[in-house]
């Protein structure tokens, strides 16, 4: 695999072949470097203009972690306008596959072929070719995950790429003549208004990103996730069930309601239950319009959260809440402190409703200080759910372009994560942001949890499990399986077997299911007792599913998720998907045991602990 450099300073020539406003890649700077010393770690450029450019690709494992630093050794300031994390060339391949994301329908796989995207060699070599795609603003999987893979259809040849950069990004496919250039990083100053100043004498590190290669897709996805290495907190490691009564109360918590839901718990293999949002909302407003002065309601909680948790505890259990710290709402005080708040233009940001703690205001981390990590030690929490419910976009105020402030605002709320932790060191961090749309590389490293999708009780939710696999790890995605009354016995299990696709949480009406529903989710729990190692550890070797709508799902869906001596596979029928085609995998294992219902109708769901 080569390596090589993009990068654009302001001033130098943009690139010919009608690539100027689509891309800011083969530049002048970049014809103006020269390659004075490489290794197996490192290539470094330099130019005759005062710059030295090293790009890093270390290998790690079976992967590589690439990274550039661009050093200013001159006597004047330089102000780049993009620079890649990566940039990989003389790629052959013909297909190339990313992953879509949208709200509660995250992760979808698209392959498409070269020839698809027009991505053919021009006839002289004379026009490039390109395909670019990324995600502006504080979300930063939001439409599109920041992974890329492409392949060589006649050699079985894979590259796969995966960015951590929690703020805009950008991938780019190009093909000049031949053959093709990938590279990637920081959205540039045309796509996501970013530009750098650096002074002399200083340099600029520019997010990373893990490179692999091997002979499939999953293959390749599940040594990018394996790369990934997260904060996981101890209590944390074994893969603990959590219920959470979000769907339970719908943002309406009560004491009453959380004795309840905790004396049906205790004993049941559940470890934590977590509040969720609209404890601290104000009489007569709703949840969502309060955010941001974190009051505990005392109409709620007359006497405060810590007799809540000591209530929770007394039941086995260990107490968790919500917050979405980072936004405030048109209701809360805090809302007009606009002095603290994210600008942009000189004007406070403002977003359906939503605006933003800026946390690279000491003011803000102060606030957040006695708002967050005071409640959450006086009152006992040991787990914390952190959502994120709205986008800055291009970026805000406080640096030399909006999109180097949002970089550097998005930076200090990782280091917010940071300072919880560093502070609380045993608590357990959940991920959130509507679900899925923060579901990137460096934010799953501050975490030991994520919330996979805000898809709490669609029938697609398998199929979403399923493909976020290939992105984050299985063991840290929290799979929704909420429970009604009104379900029949089928649906239970429907439920419960997608959890067994990452971390089970339960939420929904436990206290008044039947009891036949009630005892299917206490074997749920035993039974993915006894599998959470293969999902911890395994390997994810087949993802079938032939579904084309989400909202309408037809057809099935097989994964095979393996171990050394064992495996989990898990079987999920939808409309008109009875009976599907798994016995050519059973003919490889011996079962030890199943749980599930019989797949001999629609949207029903069945998981095999398989071992040779």
């Amino acid at each position: 695999m080569n390596f090589g450099v993009q990068f654009k300073v302001r001033g130098d020539e943009f690139g010919g072949h009608f690539i100027n406003g689509i891309s800011m890649a083969d530049s002048e700077s970049v014809w103006k470097c020269k390659l004075v010393s490489y290794d197996d770690e490192k290539n470094i450029y330099e130019s005759a203009d005062g710059y030295k450019i090293t790009t890093y690709h270390l290998k790690k494992g079976d992967v590589f972690e690439c990274y550039t630093v661009f050093e200013n050794c001159s006597e004047k300031t330089v102000t780049l306008d993009m620079i890649s994390s990566f940039a990989i060339t003389d790629i052959d391949a013909d297909t190339i596959h990313r992953a879509t994301s949208f709200w509660s329908a995250e992760g979808k796989l698209l392959s498409q072929k070269l020839t698809e995207l027009n991505m053919e060699r021009s006839w002289s070599g004379h026009g490039i070719r390109i395909e670019k795609f990324g995600q502006i603003g504080s979300m930063p999987v939001r439409k599109w995950f920041p992974f890329v893979a492409v392949e060589n259809s006649n050699k079985n040849e894979f590259i796969g790429v995966q960015l951590y950069c929690p703020s805009s990004w950008q991938i780019e496919l190009f093909r000049h003549k031949e053959p093709l250039t990938l590279l990637g990083g920081l959205a540039d100053f045309d796509y996501g208004h970013w530009c750098k100043n650096i002074e002399p004498n200083e340099s600029f590190t520019t997010p990373k990103a893990i490179v692999a290669v091997g002979d499939s897709l999953l293959k390749v996805c599940d040594m990018l996730v394996k790369a990934q290495k997260p904060d996981i907190s101890s209590v944390d490691e074994n893969l603990p069930v959590i219920f959470n009564e979000y769907c339970t109360s719908w943002g309406n918590p009560t004491i009453e309601n959380l004795e309840k839901t905790a004396k049906k718990l205790q004993g049941s293999g559940v470890k934590y239950l977590v509040m969720d949002s609209g404890w601290y909302k104000e009489e007569d407003k709703n949840w969502w319009e309060t955010i941001g002065d974190w009051n505990v309601s005392k109409k709620l909680f007359p006497n405060g959260l810590k007799e809540v948790n000591d209530m929770i505890k007394s039941y086995g259990l260990i107490p968790g809440i919500w917050f979405e710290m980072e936004n405030v709402a048109p209701l809360s005080q805090i809302y007009c402190e606009t002095d603290h708040l994210v600008s942009r233009m000189g004007t406070p940001l403002n977003v359906a409703g939503h605006r933003f703690l800026d946390l690279r205001d000491e003011w803000c981390v102060n606030y957040l200080d006695k708002k967050v990590i005071k409640l959450l030690r006086d009152s006992g929490y040991g787990y914390l759910k952190v959502d994120y419910n709205e986008n800055i976009g291009v970026g805000c105020d406080g640096a030399e372009s909006l999109g180097e402030g949002l970089r550097q605002y998005v930076l200090a709320s990782q280091k917010y994560f940071k300072r919880i932790k560093e502070q609380l060191p045993d608590l357990v961090i959940e991920n959130c942001s509507s679900g899925g749309h923060r579901l990137e590389p460096s934010t799953m490293e501050l975490c030991s949890q994520a919330s996979f999708s805000d898809a709490h009780e669609c029938t697609s939710i398998p199929i979403i499990a399923a493909n976020v696999q290939r992105l984050i790890k299985p063991s840290q995605s929290q799979i929704w399986a909420v429970l009604r009354a009104k379900d029949d016995v089928h649906r239970t299990y429907y439920s419960l077997v997608s959890g067994f696709l990452g971390r089970l949480c339960i939420s929904g009406e436990i206290f008044d299911l039947p009891q036949e529903n009630w005892q299917i989710a206490l074997d749920c729990i035993k039974f993915y007792d006894e599998i959470k190692h293969i999902i911890k550890d395994g390997f994810t070797s087949v993802i079938e599913c032939n579904v084309e709508d989400y909202n309408d799902p037809e057809g099935y869906q097989i994964v095979l998720r393996e171990n050394e001596k064992d495996a989990l596979l898990i079987v999920h029928t939808f409309k008109n998907g009875a009976n599907p085609p798994y016995d050519r995998i059973l003919k490889n294992w011996n079962v030890k045991k199943e749980f599930g219902s019989s797949l001999d109708g629609d949207f029903r769901a069945k998981a095999f602990l398989l071992v040779k």
